[in-house]
């Protein structure tokens, strides 16, 4: 998520000894000399990627076939040669309920009770999921795609200037997640309107809260005395799918709409509560004035779970995964058939989190597996040194998660997540967002975008598994498990360290085998183990300082066999890229485009709205999905 770094939460002041801390410094040898012969064999086709310096981009090798784009500051989106992409779905776009298609108004002036059955702004994660079996599966399907936050200076005609309870409703109808009906026809990829699966779910929608925190009293609200009631979902960022059918949408950076007065407690204050709320909704709606109901933003933070197939489920909020500044939740299964959640949080020097279920996924999709992601053990990663990991369980009574300690109960544990994984000694990331895992062979990647605060006086230096202090351009980390997924020892390396090798400190050359980048964020693999990056330089850094000579945001697509990343798309002006998925036989691919025209203030000015862009359609920018097609029918990347 690109943001106003004034907001990027940093709120990790535990004092807990890491474990890099203890360890022997001479193993601390990323950039200088690599992992440990037992993670070379593990990770043979790239072992050698983190002790060698830059070298020159690789072409026509392993498994990429298409010749790569060049850096661009162009207002359009880039694809190679013999690709054609086109625009699917904006915001503003009717979603497609029977009876309720209003349109977009290029004036910003629909109404919120418009914009609750349009596209909702700031597209991020998405997924794909076949209406039919077979070959007709990938010419029709639902898209099922989160609407992580709001420009208002875009979102209304005047912005921020005048403010109002419409104002509010308007904004939160413009969060969430759409469910959409896609089909190919003769000219191509099309929205179905109406469709009888098309659904919005907004900050306003009705939930149900499930698991270990339900009806905690740390949950109970005025509104909601038994605390398993809540009203809607927000800043919801990557996401996952289930094995039997389901959506899961993240909730990250939940703290920045919520106003905490002058004396936020200590719980509030581990989570980044702050004074004020740049979103204003406090305002109008008094659920997040966290002086007047402290409980409510301990409702957000959470993993939630769609039903795509039928609008009228309820969405679930499952706190048996724990609380978080939820990036994503990337689900695997063990060899026994369990579920395995791999979750991400995106904060500066917070957590990787692991959910392994107690029960086996049963055969009879969602409705067969509806409490399935409330019972499982829930655990933290320590990256040590050395190349080797641990999963450390965060279970109430054991270790230091006592009942002094302020965990007697598994609620008290999955809402304090942060707490106790500092207790726990937890590794310290540099903002671990997107998760994916190798479909063949099982390896997890992860994106730690950026930390330009590792390593400053009075924050945590740097480590084996974050080894670059003031880490502007980020990396790939990579691990496989000993075994099985829902082992708790694993191996890890990194796949790549980001980097500008034109960059005058060695610390910001990375060992890029190919296509410069930086700050990657959205991460795919798809079924021919193509890893597929997506960058989200922010736009107050984008084409300025250590980000100069990158260009726009883009995305990429590697070859773990050979370690080449070629560079596949680049954006329009302001945007990031993110979200990124494709029909089974990989021949369309849909990828998100996010806030073209945000501009270094990371707030648009009302009153010149097309000041940084006017993708995709020549005047107010919008977010949007685009469709992605080899000319010739072929399959994507190859």
């Amino acid at each position: 998520m690109a943001k106003d770094f004034s907001l990027m939460e940093d709120s990790n002041r535990s004092s807990n000894p890491s474990i890099h801390s203890l360890s022997d410094p001479s193993r601390r040898r990323v950039l200088q000399g690599g992992l440990a012969a037992a993670v070379s064999g593990l990770f043979a086709p790239l072992a050698s990627l983190a002790q060698t310096a830059p070298a020159a981009p690789m072409r026509y090798s392993g498994k990429l076939g298409f010749v790569g784009v060049s850096v661009a500051t162009t207002d359009t989106v880039t694809v190679p040669m013999g690709y054609t992409a086109e625009v699917l779905y904006r915001w503003g776009d009717a979603v497609g309920i029977a009876g309720n298609l209003p349109a977009y108004k290029p004036d910003a002036t629909n109404t919120a009770a418009e914009q609750a059955a349009q596209a909702g702004m700031h597209h991020d994660g998405i997924h794909y999921f076949p209406l039919e079996s077979g070959s007709g599966g990938n010419r029709r399907g639902l898209l099922a795609m989160n609407h992580e936050y709001v420009d208002d200076g875009l979102l209304h005609t005047d912005g921020m200037r005048t403010w109002s309870a419409e104002k509010v409703a308007k904004s939160q109808a413009a969060h969430g997640v759409s469910v959409v009906e896609v089909a190919q026809t003769a000219q191509g990829w099309q929205v179905v309107r109406p469709s009888r699966y098309a659904r919005r779910i907004t900050a306003a929608t009705p939930m149900r809260i499930a698991g270990p925190a339900a009806g905690h009293a740390m949950m109970r609200t005025a509104a909601d005395p038994e605390g398993v009631r809540v009203l809607g979902t927000m800043n919801n960022c990557a996401h996952g799918f289930t094995p039997w059918g389901t959506y899961l949408t993240c909730e990250e950076n939940f703290i920045n709409y919520f106003a905490a007065g002058d004396n936020p407690d200590a719980h509030a204050r581990r989570w980044g509560a702050r004074k004020e709320t740049p979103y204003r909704w406090a305002e109008f709606d008094e659920r997040f004035d966290m002086t007047r109901h402290p409980n409510e933003f301990n409702r957000f933070g959470w993993v939630v779970e769609i039903d795509p197939t039928d609008p009228t489920s309820t969405p679930i909020k499952r706190t048996a995964l724990g609380r978080a500044a939820h990036e994503g939740a990337t689900v695997t299964t063990s060899k026994d058939g369990r579920a395995v959640v791999y979750m991400g949080e995106d904060a500066r020097f917070e957590y990787i989190y692991k959910f392994v279920s107690r029960d086996r996924i049963r055969p009879g999709g969602a409705a067969a597996n509806r409490d399935l992601l409330d019972h499982g053990t829930l655990y933290v990663a320590r990256f040590d040194a050395g190349g080797r990991g641990e999963w450390i369980e965060l279970a109430a009574g054991k270790g230091p998660l006592t009942a002094a300690a302020g965990f007697a109960t598994q609620g008290d544990v999955v809402i304090k997540a942060r707490q106790a994984s500092d207790l726990l000694g937890a590794t310290k990331m540099d903002r671990p967002e997107w998760i994916a895992v190798d479909p063949n062979t099982a390896e997890v990647y992860c994106t730690l975008t950026n930390n330009s605060e590792r390593g400053r006086e009075g924050r945590p230096g740097v480590d084996a598994a974050n080894p670059r202090a003031d880490n502007t351009f980020g990396a790939i980390i990579r691990w496989k498990e000993d075994g099985d997924t829902a082992a708790t020892r694993f191996a890890w390396d990194h796949f790549v360290l980001a980097g500008d090798p034109a960059n005058t400190a060695a610390n910001k050359q990375g060992n890029i085998r190919g296509d410069v980048f930086g700050s990657p964020d959205g991460i795919w693999v798809d079924s021919r183990s193509i890893v597929w990056i997506q960058t989200d330089v922010s736009t107050s850094a984008l084409n300025r300082g250590d980000y100069a000579r990158t260009g726009n945001n883009m995305m990429l697509a590697a070859d773990p066999s050979t370690g080449e990343i070629r560079r596949f798309l680049t954006g329009p002006n302001g945007c990031e890229i993110t979200g990124v998925i494709a029909t089974p036989d990989l021949r369309t691919m849909f990828v998100n485009i996010q806030h073209p025209g945000e501009p270094g203030s990371e707030r648009s000015d009302p009153d010149r709205p097309t000041a940084v862009s006017t993708w995709p359609d020549g005047a107010r920018p919008r977010s949007a999905t685009i469709v992605i097609r080899r000319n010739d029918g072929g399959i994507i990347g190859t």
